[in-house]
């Protein structure tokens, strides 16, 4: 089982506890070092208070779980406003929303679409920009972000 699968299955209960929803678990190496997030959503919004809640009770089980060798840094945070969608629930929550799309490769010249999400199925993304209805492969896609307009 992968790192942020087992801590998923441990941290998701106790974050729910704290009114929180668990967006995501990550777990990366920046240069030299390795961390491990914990992202949160609620309604409303997470706070600093919610991250250090969470981490408080999350902590002591990372220690008893042990499911990293060596050393890393342990972080949680809000999920954001223009957070990645990755799974197809993010998807299904956020239709109709605006969002931007980041591919692998350019496409009419560009590789950073603003757009507002349509459809998604297997993994098959389906934008408006402008009025242009565009269909992207999951192959050709990098990232889609939420996107925040003021």
């Amino acid at each position: 089982m992968k790192v942020t699968e087992e801590v998923t299955q441990f941290a998701k209960p106790i974050v729910e506890a704290h009114g929180c929803e668990l967006w995501d678990v990550e777990y990366v190496r920046e240069g030299s070092e390795y961390f491990l997030r914990l992202y949160l959503d609620k309604e409303g919004g997470v706070d600093i208070d919610d991250c250090e809640a969470v981490s408080r009770a999350v902590d002591p089980i990372l220690d008893e779980k042990d499911p990293i060798p060596g050393s890393y840094h342990f972080e949680v945070c809000s999920a954001g406003l223009e957070r990645a969608l990755k799974r197809p629930s993010d998807f299904e929550r956020f239709l109709g929303s605006p969002i931007t799309v980041k591919l692998y490769r350019p496409r009419n010249g560009l590789k950073e679409l603003p757009c507002v999400l349509r459809d998604y199925q297997d993994g098959v993304l389906t934008v408006e920009a402008g009025k242009e209805t565009i269909v992207f492969q999951k192959s050709e896609v990098a990232l889609v972000r939420l996107r925040v307009e003021f």
